[in-house]
């Protein structure tokens, strides 16, 4: 929701940047401007200065949303240390961008919007640039290798695992729109073309950290199945036999229960997902809904 809400704003901000100037000023055009001009430039400034904050608030929330959900996947396997190492790299490289945004590269504070500036890096930002650009893709591509071995030692469908390339296809994308606003950023610092992949690259993160949350509805529009896999691989059940021991013993009350599994649910195949309601479970399997 906070993500939401920070890209939002961001939208709005490029929206008025596209319109009104800054402090980027090129050096080869010899530029006399009035005090409205200034002024203009002053508020463009400042807006450049938000939207960069909203760009990083953004998409580093988006990494911690992901890794929340990887390390409740992973609460049993050994990857949940990785994701715990990404978090804390995580966390410690955007402190470490904002102190040098805030308090190092551009000094005084005030400089970010005067015009013209006494300091390249308060209108231009390159150290900054470079800076984030390291630690936004080394983090997504940790954040990429996290779920890869589960991924590649599953025993899932071919039609799923498309499902699931779409999905870190998406988290690749993310990450050339990275190096691209990036490039742009430095090689046509005074166009407006990085503007446009600042807000590709935000949409696309908050899309793909959405999508496992959506997984439900893709799974109904298309007719896809579990990825926990059938309800015999879940229960365990074995073939229905004829127990020697008879129905009062351990084993005879195993193959009751995969019984009376078999015969409730004959169509069910399995198709229990942990995203599922409690009512649709009990509709899969034909148990009234109590209410209480």
């Amino acid at each position: 929701m906070l993500a939401m809400l920070t890209d939002t704003v961001l939208m709005v901000t490029m929206n008025i940047i596209a319109k009104t100037n800054s402090n980027l000023i090129d050096p080869k055009q010899q530029v006399v401007l009035t005090p409205d001009e200034i002024s203009e430039r002053e508020f463009g400034s400042k807006m450049v200065l938000v939207t960069e904050q909203m760009q990083l608030v953004t998409i580093w929330l988006v990494k911690g949303c992901l890794l929340i959900m990887f390390n409740r996947l992973t609460m049993s396997l050994k990857q949940n240390v990785a994701v715990k190492f990404v978090a804390g790299y995580v966390v410690v490289s955007f402190v470490v961008m904002e102190i040098l945004y805030l308090g190092v590269w551009c000094r005084p504070f005030s400089q970010y919007w005067a015009v013209p500036p006494d300091n390249v890096q308060c209108s231009a930002a390159t150290n900054h640039l470079i800076t984030n650009t390291v630690f936004n893709i080394s983090s997504d591509i940790m954040i990429i290798l996290i779920p890869m071995p589960i991924f590649l030692r599953s025993q899932i469908t071919l039609k799923k695992k498309a499902v699931l390339v779409g999905v870190f296809a998406l988290g690749t994308f993310t990450i050339l729109c990275a190096i691209l606003n990036k490039f742009y950023s430095f090689t046509q610092p005074f166009g407006s073309e990085w503007t446009f992949w600042y807000i590709r690259e935000s949409s696309t993160a908050l899309i793909t950290a959405n999508l496992p949350m959506t997984w439900t509805l893709f799974r109904r529009v298309f007719n896809l199945r579990s990825f926990v896999g059938s309800s015999k691989d879940r229960y365990g059940s074995r073939p229905i036999t004829n127990d020697p021991y008879g129905p009062g013993t351990q084993a005879g009350r195993s193959g009751v229960r995969s019984a009376v599994r078999s015969v409730s649910a004959p169509e069910s195949n399995g198709d229990v997902d942990s995203f599922d309601s409690q009512e649709e479970i009990n509709r899969a399997y034909g148990i009234p809904l109590r209410v209480k």
